[in-house]
């Protein structure tokens, strides 16, 4: 079902919703866009297995140079797996699109003028160390988000917190409440008052702090490992969200940096899944004996509520030569998406040809209809002429030999923006040559760099690759210190609550953000002010359509693929959930997955 569908059934919860008294009517959950799925009484979620065995011990890699145990940290790299140390106010469903139910809440109540969220406690919810969670630690933990550079405007909207009892409080907006401000509160984990008032949670850490979710930290090791246990006597283990999930009484993950090291150690059986982000070895590096028995299993995970560009040139938009619109347009016409997917991905991929690739109804096709011209008029000054006139359409090869036509367009392009070749060299009037070094930490960026590289040679531009440790890769981009990057840029859906952090100005000053492209433009600002503020499905799709089209003709960055369902490998002594009773596989794995002993002493046996 697309995203059109699924939302048209409610537009609003508040349309819907019956008028609220003074006093707060808790539910147990919240939707903006459709009904809840699942009625107060629910059980378990119907793609969750509720009888799942609990046990066995599953391992993992991870090529994170973790350095720290710390949830909240501007400036360093948290351990994988740690947010299932930790439970947060409500757990966001995918399958449902806008839907949150209650995690540490067990009630949430929206007053009449939607300025205030009404927040109860579970009477339940405890800390590991059997202190109860309260509305204490629920403020302590949104001030502190607050303060912090990275995270602060994802809590922005919050003006103040009042307590209203042990479990209950109140946060009081500065707005009307949207599916925008509640997404943050399914991310971010509650932090332990008592714990934390004596420490600074922003420092790198790997001593394992307070948390109350159904693992805690066992072991740590920088650089080696991280490994956790489940917490028999979690507080949450059988409310809804939870059961049949978190079934795994050990979960490990072992440090590879290299990838290829990785890959081999898999092979090995000596850890068990591998998500495989090289379509070479997806196409190649399977067929092995362990596969032919059965042992080894090549799947999907469907990231459905996922949209958008799987990998993207960012275009440093902040440097001088990037800044000229057909300059911009003359690089994306050097890409040969059609010969490189032809050649190095086995024709597996597809190319995104939105920002919102993976969702029709956001996507800008066409030309803009009525809905989206409304939004336009105002900006046409502003706007190239074109994109009212004609269809937006990337240049397709047949991905044999060079395309001729997009080059010669590039040529004129570069010629009209005041470039010439001199001896060869691009050169501007001060007779300065064009050059872009694309900056890199993953030496698989070079089999899409290079033949773009050639390619742009022939235009007279000069390139090449800076491959640095990830270390110095995220100092640099921190710093904005590169030409382009290879970068991903996948947008959960509905994408409105994520559109500043990828595409508003100023996102493009911020050294966390995603705007690596530096898209600092006011209509593209204008257009996502208003589309934060939709209250119909209709207007959402319009906004997006708008957006997408004005940021597809400026030409800020070069979509490559589309986002596509995870390439998994793993060890065949793991139980899931039936595929048939999943409405997004993505979503329980790793947690409603189990360990099946059968299984696993198969394999032992047949090695």
């Amino acid at each position: 079902m697309g995203l059109l569908q699924s939302v048209a059934l409610v537009v609003a919860l508040f349309a819907a919703a019956p008028s609220r008294a003074a006093e707060p009517t808790y539910e147990h959950g919240i939707s903006f866009f459709h009904d809840l799925k699942y009625p107060a009484d629910f059980s378990h979620f119907d793609y969750i297995n509720p009888d799942a065995p609990k046990g066995g011990v599953l391992v993992q890699s991870t090529q994170a140079d973790f350095n720290t145990l710390s949830l909240i940290t501007d400036r360093h790299v948290t351990a994988p797996g740690f947010n299932w140390t930790h439970d947060s106010l409500v757990s966001y469903r995918s399958e449902e699109m806008s839907s949150f139910y209650g995690w540490l809440a067990d009630g949430l109540s929206v007053a009449d003028d939607r300025r205030t969220l009404f927040i109860r406690l579970h009477p339940r919810a405890r800390w590991h160390d059997g202190v109860p969670i309260t509305a204490r630690d629920v403020k302590f933990t949104v001030e502190l988000i607050q303060s912090s550079l990275r995270f602060r405007g994802f809590l922005s909207w919050v003006r103040s917190i009042e307590i209203l009892g042990e479990r209950e409080l109140a946060l009081r907006l500065d707005s009307e409440l949207t599916v925008s401000n509640i997404f943050p509160l399914s991310w971010f984990p509650i932090l332990p008052a008592h714990y934390w008032e004596e420490r600074d949670p922003g420092r790198a850490s790997l001593e394992p702090p307070l948390g109350s979710g159904p693992y805690r930290v066992a072991d740590v090791r920088q650089g080696r490992y991280i490994h956790y246990e489940r917490v028999p006597d979690y507080w949450g283990r059988d409310i809804a969200v939870n059961k049949g999930r978190f079934n795994f009484d050990q979960i490990h993950y072992d440090v590879y940096r290299d990838a290829t090291v990785a890959r081999e150690a898999f092979r090995k059986g000596l850890f068990d899944t591998w998500m495989e982000p090289d379509i070479r070895y997806w196409a190649t590096g399977y067929d092995i004996p362990a596969r032919e028995k059965g042992w080894l299993v090549m799947d999907h995970l469907d990231h459905r509520e996922e949209i958008g560009v799987n990998r993207v040139i960012a275009l440093n938009n902040r440097r001088e030569r990037f800044k000229d619109r057909r300059v911009r347009e003359a690089l994306t016409l050097a890409v040969d998406f059609e010969w490189e997917n032809r050649v190095l991905r086995f024709g597996l991929l597809e190319r995104a040809l939105s920002n919102f690739s993976g969702e029709p109804s956001l996507e800008a096709r066409g030309l803009p209809g009525e809905d989206e011209l409304a939004l336009l008029a105002p900006f046409r000054d502003q706007l190239p002429k074109r994109l009212f006139t004609e269809v937006f359409e990337f240049p397709r090869s047949t991905g044999v030999g060079r395309s001729r036509a997009p080059l010669e367009q590039a040529r004129a392009l570069l010629a009209q923006s005041g470039w010439r070749i001199e001896d060869g060299v691009l050169v501007n009037s001060l007779g300065e040559p064009f050059e872009i070094e694309f900056l890199s930490a993953d030496g698989a960026d070079q089999r899409t760099l290079l033949p773009y590289l050639s390619t742009l040679k022939l235009l007279g531009i000069t390139g090449g690759i800076r491959l640095v440790d990830a270390a110095q890769f995220v100092n640099l981009r921190q710093k904005f210190d590169y030409d382009a990057i290879v970068t991903q840029n996948d947008i959960l859906a509905p994408p409105i609550v994520f559109l500043a952090g990828f595409f508003h100005s100023q996102s493009a000053s911020q050294a966390q953000s995603y705007n690596a492209s530096g898209i600092a433009d006011p209509v593209v600002d204008a257009l996502i002010a208003q589309a934060v503020k939709v209250t119909t499905l209709e207007e959402m799709a319009a906004a997006c359509r708008a957006l997408d089209r004005v940021l597809l003709w400026g030409f800020y960055q070069i979509p490559l693929d589309a986002i596509a369902p995870f390439r998994i490998v793993y060890w065949n002594k793991l139980g899931r959930p039936e595929r048939e009773h999943m409405a997004v596989y993505k979503s329980p794995f790793p947690d409603g997955w189990w360990y099946d002993d059968a299984r696993a002493a198969q394999i032992e046996i047949g090695r």
